[in-house]
C-alpha cells in the first residue's frame, strides 16, 4: 500500500456495517490510526487503532466519544460519518403512508447523527489545522424510483446533502473539507432485502448499467479513501455518486 494517510487520525462511524468495516480496513491499510465508533457493545473493527462504543443520535455519547480521539491521539484529522439505518420496519414507506415513527427514527440515524458529529468533530478539526469530512448520503437523496418508496430516508439522505454543502461553504476558510458520497445498491447487510428481491435484481440492469450488479462496500471505501486523503485537498462541497451509472441519465 502506499500509505496515503499516514500520520492521520481517521474516525469511521457505523464501523460494524458493511460499508463502514470495509472503511476502517481501507483507511488502515493506508497508515491511519482510525477510530471506530458503533453502538455494537461487541465491535471488532479489523485494523482500527481504537474502537468506541456510541449511540451517535445522543449528544451525551458523542461529545465524549471526540472527546476521547483527540485525548488519545492529540488530533483529528478526518470523520467519515457512515451510519445510517433504514425504517423501513418502523413505518418508513411512501409519504402518504409513512409513521411519525418511521419518519422520526429515519430522520434521528440518518441526519441527526451526521449533524451531531460534525458539530463535535469541527473544533477538533480546527485545532488540527484543517481535515475533510465525509458524510455518507445515497443516490436516493438525489431521485425518486418507484421502487424504492422510503420517503423518510430519501429525505434524510436530502439533509445529509445539504447540510454538507452549506458546511462546506462555511468551513472552506479554516482548511475543512466537507464532501459527500452517494452509493447506489451496494451488497451489504443493511441491502439484504433488496438482494434478495427478484425484481430489484432485475432492474439493476437498467439501474446500475456500468456493472449490471450491486457494487461493493470496497468501492465505496475507495471513493471515501480519496475524500480522507490529501490528494482531494482541493476538492470541497462535492456530491459524488457511487453508483454504476445510477444518475448520469
Amino acid at each position: 500500500m502506499s500509505e496515503r494517510l499516514r500520520g492521520k487520525v481517521v474516525v469511521v462511524t457505523g464501523a460494524a456495517g458493511g460499508i463502514g468495516g470495509a472503511s476502517v480496513r481501507r483507511f488502515a491499510e493506508e497508515g491511519a490510526a482510525v477510530v471506530a465508533i458503533d453502538r455494537e457493545p461487541a465491535l471488532q473493527a479489523a485494523g482500527a487503532a481504537l474502537t468506541l462504543t456510541a449511540d451517535v443520535t445522543r449528544a451525551d455519547e458523542v461529545e465524549p466519544a471526540l472527546a476521547r480521539v483527540e485525548e488519545r491521539f492529540g488530533r483529528l484529522d478526518a470523520l467519515f460519518n457512515v451510519v445510517g439505518a433504514s425504517g423501513r420496519r418502523f413505518g418508513d414507506g411512501p409519504v402518504d403512508q409513512c409513521t411519525e415513527e418511521g419518519w422520526d427514527y429515519v430522520m434521528a440515524v440518518n441526519a441527526r447523527s451526521v449533524f451531531l458529529c460534525c458539530k463535535h468533530a469541527v473544533p477538533l478539526l480546527r485545532r488540527s489545522g484543517g481535515g475533510s469530512i465525509v458524510n455518507l448520503a445515497s443516490v436516493l437523496g438525489l431521485v425518486g424510483h418507484e421502487l424504492f418508496d422510503t420517503h423518510a430516508y430519501a429525505a434524510s439522505k436530502g439533509a445529509v446533502i445539504s447540510l454538507s454543502r452549506a458546511m462546506a461553504a462555511r468551513y472552506a476558510a479554516e482548511r475543512i473539507r466537507v464532501n459527500v458520497l452517494c452509493p447506489g445498491l451496494i451488497r451489504t447487510p443493511m441491502s439484504a432485502r433488496a438482494q434478495s428481491d427478484p425484481t430489484t435484481v432485475a432492474a439493476l440492469q437498467e439501474l446500475q448499467p456500468l456493472t449490471q450488479d450491486f457494487g461493493t462496500a470496497d468501492d465505496v471505501a475507495d471513493a471515501a479513501l480519496y475524500l480522507v486523503s490529501d490528494e482531494s485537498r482541493f476538492v470541497t462541497g462535492v456530491v459524488l455518486p457511487v453508483d454504476g451509472g445510477w444518475t448520469a441519465r
